[in-house]
């Protein structure tokens, strides 16, 4: 296996160990697991961000109004973009990120009716302009077949990082251009797939938000890996990106949990093991013994936790 040429540098270690340190923040406020009304906010969010650096005029409230079954007055292709992208999204958890045939299918449905041949690879060359300049020749399309392998190959096995892979990732699928249309906005949903499959946090981050909000650093960033042959610009920009995505969900309103989400969340942290109210209050600092007594009492009204000893000796277990 070849793995894509990047360098792990100093500034990339240090993101990395402070996205580390913001996800562990992030987990310990309970804020990896946004309530519905949050997820279906962010989700929006993510795919007007990422479908208007494509070109689509689509407000966040049109998005919504598409969500919900309402008529909307704008182009049919910009409609339609975001219908596949709503449905694409949608299916997030069923992609296997270093699986090539998912991404074959994301593809499909991503560009249905937008392109001549969704879900295929390209067969015809392309170049990247950027005015009157041809900035970027993409391989030809006798290539491709072997560059996506490779590239899913080190999907798989590489030892890397999930975070950088998922960076590197990004990266190389702009440089193939697998696509004859869609690579963009496919590069960044994969990158969330594999974000996702390493940390639940990333499942509902609206990443594309700032991606879009530096529009021009994304495509230097792109165009400075292009001319040194290797993506340490691209993965350092997308690292900061990251960062700030987290640190901006830290920042916001601390999620204020109920009795139900105390018990739920609780359940990671106990598994199948039996565990006592002292456990239960060491984990929720911020609650007094009779709320937790009150959470106990009304799980296991409701059959989610078996109970066995009595008063200092009951211990309690998630069926």
């Amino acid at each position: 296996m070849n793995p894509p040429p990047y360098e792990i540098t100093g500034k990339i270690m240090q993101q990395v160990a402070a996205i580390s340190e913001k996800i562990g923040e992030i987990n310990a406020a309970h804020l990896n697991k946004p309530t519905l009304e949050l997820r279906k906010k962010n989700r929006i969010k993510t795919i007007q961000s990422s479908l208007e650096i494509e070109g689509n005029s689509l407000s966040n409230q049109q998005i919504t109004a598409i969500l919900e079954n309402k008529r909307v007055i704008a182009p049919q292709k910009d409609i339609l973009e975001v219908q596949n992208a709503i449905a694409v999204y949608e299916q997030l958890g069923k992609w296997k990120a270093n699986n090539l045939n998912s991404l074959y299918k994301a593809h499909g449905i991503l560009m249905k009716g937008l392109t001549t041949h969704p879900g295929r690879l390209r067969t015809s060359g392309v170049g990247i302009t950027k005015g009157s300049k041809v900035a970027h020749l993409t391989p030809p399309p006798s290539r491709l077949p072997s560059l996506m392998k490779m590239l899913f190959e080190y999907l798989k096995y590489s030892d890397e990082l999930p975070l950088i892979k998922s960076c590197v990732f990004h990266y190389e699928l702009e440089f193939i251009h697998p696509f004859s249309d869609g690579n963009g906005r496919m590069g960044r949903l994969w990158q969330t797939l594999i974000l996702q499959e390493y940390s639940e946090v990333f499942e509902f981050l609206p990443i594309e938000t700032i991606i879009r909000n530096k529009q021009q650093a994304y495509y230097h960033a792109l165009g400075v890996s292009d001319k040194t042959g290797k993506s340490n610009a691209f993965i350092e920009f997308m690292l900061s990106v990251i960062l700030e995505a987290l640190e901006d969900l830290l920042s916001g309103k601390k999620k204020v949990l109920t009795a139900a989400d105390r018990i739920s969340y609780f359940k990671d942290v106990a598994g199948n093991k039996w565990f006592t109210r002292l456990e239960y209050l060491r984990h929720y600092k911020d609650i007094a013994t009779a709320t937790a007594s009150r959470d106990l009492k009304v799980a296991l009204e409701q059959a989610i936790l078996l109970k066995k000893g009595e008063h200092n000796r009951t211990q309690y277990k998630y069926q």
